[in-house]
């Protein structure tokens, strides 16, 4: 089995080296800088498997690096954020950050959450056959996790977008709750102040009505429901 390489930027040398300690003896290979300029020197020269990544840092802060790794679509992010910063909290699934956690933290459920954000990014690809379907003008690779318009333009979703996106495709025309789409795409269950699927929902409502305008509608919001996935999908073969 390949062991497994995080990125921690977080300035706190303490926790840094607690964090290190704690993860590797989990099994992971653990990459810990204090700052974006380290974190750049370590991503000039390898692909981690996932950042971990401080909200208050020197220089250039937590929320600047999200908004500009995260569009890449290519490093899953975890975000830290001081206890009690909501506001912050939206920001950074706004710019793209696949989960979040307040601090303080149990340490075990940084682990649960890293094991979690892991697997949706490792889901197996089947070798013989890939998963495609159309959804207005919108080629969809359920496998390959990409989403293409009818000119063949890539349309640049982050990790947790597609996991939403595949939710509402797998179940068409059908109300899910927050709480089924937390469960489906984070391994959790919600609480009262969690707006991690609003903000997700959102970010995807507007990167697939600039990549289909003619098709502005594909995600509903149901009043005290949730969200209906309305577009027909065609499955392509």
């Amino acid at each position: 089995m390949t062991t497994k390489t995080l990125l921690l930027v977080e300035d706190d040398a303490e926790i840094r080296d607690l964090l290190t300690g704690f993860l590797t003896r989990e099994g992971f290979a653990v990459e810990a800088v204090g700052d974006a300029r380290a974190m750049d020197a370590v991503l000039a020269r390898t692909t981690p498997a996932l950042l971990i990544l401080d909200l208050m840092l020197p220089g250039e802060d937590g929320l600047s690096i999200c908004r500009r790794i995260a569009p890449q679509g290519r490093l899953p992010i975890l975000m830290l954020t001081a206890k009690g910063d909501d506001i912050d909290r939206i920001v950074g699934l706004e710019m793209g950050a696949d989960d979040y956690l307040p601090k303080p933290f149990n340490p075990r459920e940084l682990l649960a959450r890293i094991r979690a954000v892991l697997r949706r990014a490792e889901r197996p690809k089947p070798v013989a056959e890939t998963r495609r379907v159309r959804v207005a003008s919108l080629t969809i690779d359920l496998d390959g996790r990409t989403v293409e318009t009818a000119s063949g333009e890539r349309v640049p979703l982050t990790s947790a977008e597609f996991d939403l996106l595949a939710c509402f495709v797998d179940h068409p025309r059908r109300v899910l709750s927050r709480d089924q789409l937390l469960d489906w795409t984070r391994g959790r269950s919600a609480d009262p102040f969690d707006r991690t699927i609003d903000v997700g929902v959102s970010r995807l409502r507007r990167k697939l009505d600039a990549a289909d305008p003619a098709a502005p509608t594909l995600i509903t919001t149901v009043r005290n429901g949730g969200y209906l996935f309305s577009g027909e999908v065609e499955v392509l073969t």
